[in-house]
């Protein structure tokens, strides 16, 4: 069974920084793309980050800059390092995993078969 637990969030103050941790398991066919998701109150669910299996990247306009998505195979982890947070940064972030190969962005909801839980991320003013 698929699992992914992200890890990181908590309280922080404006123009400070987090860092998230995404671990997944089991492993069984050719990760595509993973990426980070985030669902702030009373709005949908929207990509902040992915990275495709050959390590590409893209990010959402707004984080740009800010935020960066990385991760260690090895591992089985994922990771985003948030700086310069502001109250819009507040949110549930998730991470998402896709097995299923598309040429455009991996940034719909759909394209990704498994999500975690959901970390919570407070930016206070």
């Amino acid at each position: 069974q698929v699992q992914l637990t992200e890890s990181g969030g908590g309280v922080v103050q404006s123009g400070g920084s987090l860092r998230l941790s995404c671990v997944h398991s089991a492993i069984r066919f050719p990760i595509n793309a993973m990426g980070w998701f985030r669902r702030a109150p009373g709005k949908q669910r929207t990509l902040v980050a992915a990275v495709r299996r050959d390590g590409s990247e893209n990010y959402a306009e707004s984080m740009k800059g800010r935020f960066t998505i990385s991760r260690d195979n090895a591992k089985n982890t994922l990771y985003l390092q948030m700086n310069s947070l502001t109250s819009e940064d507040s949110a549930v972030y998730f991470c998402a995993r896709s097995e299923e190969y598309y040429s455009a962005w991996y940034g719909p909801v759909p394209y990704y078969e498994y999500w975690g839980q959901g970390t919570q991320v407070i930016v206070s003013a």
